[in-house]
């Protein structure tokens, strides 16, 4: 027995009881034989009073120290993600509002059902999607019962180059819009008086701009509606500034992509005057009054008792454009200005423009580019009872028309640009304009040479010689007359 008990204790038992040591722990992927290591060169270093009783101390710091890098890598948890923040923010799309315990006076309110005009949609092949569809539901549901308008309706989408423009279509009471613009002209009227003011003392100016084509009221003319923005369905709606003649018209000249960005400067010839979002403005307005039709026979003029021109009734609708006759009001400040001359012959007076008479068919809207203004089609050939009639905007890709029986539809999702053909010159600037004439009184003329200074001098004295010779002469003859006198 104790030369079992020897052998057992030999090398290769210390061997094996070194394998033992050195095995990993399979929850720290350590092993005992280097963290006794580690722990004795540690006491060796230190060499501690009183080391059997800090020995577990030791040794919990000599397990820390080895954990103590692999913590500093860990890494907090990341930021949520804008489709997480997005969907935080649609989520309150589907949250029923808590209603109030005093009920207000009711205001009746259209919310667009906008789940038909995706159907219709859908037939006809265009659209957005049954789930965007949804969501812009409910995103203009919100709209209408913070704004309360009359109307509301989806005007469709415009697309960017960074983020899209869901636009919403809306029709203001006219008492809260006449209590907006008396605020507004109150405000601007102080403004300009207290510039007055301030300018009393520094020299005014002669010049005089051009006369500027003022703004329609809100409710009649391009300004007829009120649009909203958003990015997306969820996130807060943006009310567009109204629209002025100098913006349409910039608009007509220039192209440019939209950003996505509503305060975004349109840089651009000619200038532009405004940013994105009147720049936006303007294109929705160009785009409704080119893009909006309706079945023929749905509308019909109002005839008028007692009025024996229809023309005249027939030519009335509100809500159209009206012209003005900037010749007259220019002639009206020159009046009041007291500058005003007075001319042999008047001018001619200037004649209102005409455009085309209402409820006009389609066939008769001109082509642009041997390309006709409108393709029509039908949803289905196999069915033609049931079918969607569907019109298509060539003058303005991504403008969509639908008829089903008396309902009907428009819708705009695209990019926002007029058909140009397969071409596009922009607008070439003017030349720049000369600073001075040119012209031998104010150009600088080279030195002379000495030779030609010399030239110059002899021709000078040959003339004052000549001079002196007729003095002279002169002279002679008074003294003559003198004498015989």
């Amino acid at each position: 027995m104790n030369i079992t008990d020897n052998e057992d204790h030999g090398p290769q038992s210390a061997a094996a009881f070194k394998t033992f040591m050195l095995k990993n722990s399979t929850r720290t992927n350590l092993n005992l034989y280097d963290h006794l290591t580690q722990l004795l060169i540690k006491v060796m270093d230190e060499r501690p009073e009183n080391v059997v009783d800090v020995f577990e101390d030791m040794s919990l710091s000599v397990k820390q120290g080895l954990f103590q890098d692999k913590q500093s890598a860990l890494q907090d948890l990341p930021a949520a993600a804008a489709v997480e923040q997005l969907a935080e923010q649609q989520w309150l799309l589907f949250v029923q509002p808590e209603e109030p315990e005093v009920e207000d006076e009711l205001v009746e309110t259209h919310i667009p059902n906008v789940n038909e005009l995706g159907f219709y949609l859908e037939q006809a092949g265009v659209g957005l999607g049954r789930e965007e569809m949804q969501r812009l539901f409910l995103a203009l549901k919100q709209l209408v019962e913070s704004e309360s308008p009359l109307h509301c309706r989806l005007w469709g989408k415009i697309l960017g180059t960074e983020s899209n423009y869901i636009i919403a279509e809306a029709e203001y009471r006219e008492a809260e819009e006449e209590e907006k613009q008396v605020s507004e002209e109150v405000a601007v009227h102080q403004h300009q008086e207290k510039e007055e003011d301030e300018m009393d003392a520094v020299p005014q100016s002669t010049y005089k701009p051009p006369p500027v084509v003022p703004e329609e009221t809100i409710g009649s003319g391009t300004n007829k509606f009120v649009y909203y923005v958003c990015k997306v369905p969820g996130l807060p709606w943006t009310k567009l500034p109204a629209v002025t003649p100098a913006q349409i018209t910039s608009a007509r000249h220039i192209r440019r992509f939209f950003t996505g960005r509503l305060d975004s400067p349109v840089v651009s010839y000619p200038p532009f005057p405004g940013n994105e979002a009147n720049y936006l403005r303007a294109q929705i307005a160009r785009i409704s009054a080119g893009t909006q039709v309706s079945p023929q026979g749905f509308f019909q003029a109002r005839e008028e008792e007692g009025d024996e021109e229809d023309e005249a009734a027939r030519d009335s609708y509100e809500g159209r454009c009206t012209w003005v006759n900037m010749a007259a009001e220019s002639e009206e400040e020159s009046n009041e200005d007291g500058e005003a001359e007075e001319k042999d012959e008047e001018p001619d007076e200037a004649q209102p423009e005409v455009g085309p008479p209402l409820l006009s068919p389609l066939s008769q809207d001109a082509d642009m580019f041997k390309t006709p203004a409108w393709s029509a089609k039908i949803s289905s050939a196999l069915t033609p009872q049931h079918a969607v009639a569907v019109l298509r905007s060539n003058l303005w890709p991504g403008s969509y028309a639908y008829a089903s029986g008396k309902k009907f539809g428009n819708i705009y999702v695209g990019w926002g640009m007029k058909y140009a053909g397969e071409g596009y010159s922009p607008h070439v600037p003017p030349p720049p304009q000369e600073e001075y004439p040119s012209g031998p009184e104010i150009t600088e003329t080279l030195d002379p040479s000495l030779e030609e200074e010399q030239m110059l001098k002899e021709a000078l004295e040959e003339q004052q010689a000549a001079q002196e010779e007729m003095e002279d002469a002169d002279a002679d003859e008074e003294e003559e007359e003198e004498d015989d006198d």
